[in-house]
């Protein structure tokens, strides 16, 4: 049998793996899963007769090796920082590799040797980086095969709660890493690209200025910038593009009340907090306001950020109990963003019977024959339950569809690599919409960047 081997069974990973044993009878596969907890591995390979559970310690060289001399194909799921030694053994061991993450400096230079070799390293090959490529480079190249000229390239996406349980304030709980939520925007300012002018948007800033969207059937949302959408120039083909603008979605709101931790200071990850062990979560709220005998935590909070009482942001800050005097952190010698992810957790952690959902949206504006024309894309993917969630289809199928397809020989170009390539997407994209990852287009007015504004 041919045999596969996965590192890294976290949650994006129970799509990939039932896909796979799916198609092991069909395609005579063995899948073997590795990881350093077998509990939820074991779970869902369910004794499935074409699978292997291994526990494995990937610091442990000799296992590790072991593990990928001995698999045909390598998927590592494991933490972007963590995949190097992966792509080393495979390279000693020639073995094709693929991963969700995006693809690091180091993996780049590991190009020329993966080339020698002919081997593939697929990357970026999950939801964001993945389906949004080449989703998005789908379209652009069909625009470029008609002789159109690419003027405007927006691109968002969001992990949502789905509607049926969306039953807080915030219209959000977390569907991924809490971590990366309150850390998001971090590392530098939004850089992008708005009618011709290069634009920049510093973190203090980037959760008050936002884009609206409308999504069909779903309502509306609002996108804040993401950190570098520059660097999509080069890898999309876009040098001479007038608008380019990557973005996160939230629900109409959430941005202007996060504002609120960013303005005070609890998003910050750099310091950590005196005691924070024994703090409650009003000593915490209360340490970055102003000392006064007289007024009261929650006083001193709206009038520090002029917050009206019938704000519906005061509501928000309220539901998550941040001025509880007896919950409390119980976090030794943490950072504010670490606090802040505790408590935003009592609150927004999903329940067993909740469902995610993930949103994305394209907007292409290009110049055809002297007219100008822009086209709307939009996929919506909701979860099914806490194992299948949206979230683990949007991530897992693409590899696993990609992780066959190499397997196959039907994509066949070497080298480290993202799926931006006809060869890569066609096939793969086709595949997603058999399994419901669907993309609506429609034909919109093309207004520019600033849809107030006619550009002419």
């Amino acid at each position: 049998m041919r045999k596969i081997l996965l590192i890294g069974a976290g949650q994006s990973s129970s799509s990939l793996i039932t896909y796979l044993l799916h198609k092991s009878y069909s395609e005579n596969l063995h899948l073997t899963v590795a990881d350093v907890s077998l509990k939820h591995v074991k779970t869902i390979l369910n004794n499935h007769e074409n699978s292997s559970a291994l526990l494995l310690d990937i610091f442990n060289e000799v296992e590790r090796k072991k593990a990928i001399k001995n698999a045909d194909i390598v998927i590592s799921m494991l933490p972007a920082h963590l995949h190097l030694n992966i792509a080393k053994d495979c390279l000693e061991f020639g073995k094709n590799m693929v991963t969700a993450s995006y693809i690091s400096n180091e993996m780049k230079e590991l190009n020329n040797e993966v080339l020698k070799k002919n081997l593939i390293f697929m990357n970026e090959i999950g939801l964001d980086p993945g389906i949004d490529h080449m989703s998005a480079m789908q379209v652009i190249d069909s625009i470029r095969d008609k002789g159109g000229e690419m003027l405007l390239f927006e691109s968002f996406t969001g992990g949502l709660v789905a509607p049926e349980s969306d039953d807080n304030l915030w219209n959000y709980k977390f569907t991924w890493n809490p971590r990366n939520v309150v850390l998001a925007g971090q590392g530098g300012a939004a850089k992008f690209l708005q009618e011709g002018k290069y634009k920049y948007i510093p973190y203090h800033k980037l959760f008050r200025r936002t884009e609206i969207l409308n999504i069909d059937d779903y309502g509306k949302f609002e996108g804040y910038a993401n950190r570098d959408s520059l660097k999509y120039k080069s890898i999309y083909g876009l040098d001479n593009i007038l608008t380019l603008y990557r973005g996160t979605i939230r629900r109409v709101g959430y941005s202007r009340a996060w504002n609120i931790f960013v303005q005070l200071g609890m998003t910050d990850d750099s310091y950590t907090i005196e005691d924070s062990e024994q703090m409650s979560y009003r000593d915490f709220t209360n340490s970055f306001l102003a000392y006064n005998t007289n007024d009261s935590v929650e006083l001193k909070l709206r009038h520090y950020l002029k917050i009206d009482q019938d704000d519906i942001i005061w509501e928000k800050l309220l539901e998550l109990d941040i001025f509880n005097p007896t919950k409390k952190v119980a976090l030794k010698n943490a950072t504010p963003a670490q606090i802040l992810e505790k408590i935003l957790k009592d609150s927004w952690t999903l329940d067993e019977a909740d469902k995610d959902m993930i949103v994305m949206q394209h907007l292409f504006g290009y110049k055809l024959n002297g007219e100008k024309y822009q086209i709307e894309s939009s996929m919506v993917c909701l979860g099914d339950n806490q194992t299948y969630t949206a979230m683990a289809k949007t991530v897992g199928l693409p590899v696993a569809i990609a992780t066959l397809k190499i397997l196959n020989g039907e994509i066949k170009t070497p080298g480290v690599q993202l799926p931006i390539s006809k060869e890569v997407y066609k096939p793969i994209l086709k595949e997603l919409k058999e399994n419901g990852i669907i993309f609506k287009e429609k034909n919109v007015a093309y207004f520019g960047y600033n849809p107030d504004v006619k550009v002419g």
